[in-house]
């Protein structure tokens, strides 16, 4: 088993999701329901894929969480790419939450890759 803290990718997608909730903030209230709760649902999903990987005991078992989270990470950057083409995320926003969504992307495929050996 490993301890999630120590992990940079956790410590990326923890980040990532605190921004995605303080960004959704100002959605417009009819996406309560919608685009703001997949949004948010996506970000907390690669985080707490990473955590019960993390807690598993072997590493098929970690590997096969990962996996989920880099979709969840894919599907997130998706999401937040419709957010911006939708004039939902501020200008202060756009660039740097795209740019958390791919960073996290990028961490969570090196480690798929170096634990597939």
């Amino acid at each position: 088993m490993r301890d999630h803290r120590r992990l940079e990718v956790f410590a990326l997608a923890d980040a990532l999701a605190l921004h995605v909730y303080t960004a959704t903030r100002q959605f417009p209230e009819d996406e309560r329901y919608g685009l703001t709760s997949q949004i948010r649902r996506a970000a907390v999903s690669i985080g707490a894929n990473i955590v019960e990987g993390a807690a598993r005991s072997s590493d098929a078992d970690f590997l096969r969480l990962l996996t989920i989270a880099y979709g969840s990470a894919r599907e997130l950057e998706y999401e937040i790419s419709l957010a911006i083409r939708l004039g939902y995320l501020p200008n202060e926003d756009r660039h740097s939450l795209h740019e958390e969504a791919l960073r996290t992307c990028r961490a969570l495929y090196g480690l798929i890759l170096a634990i597939r050996g």
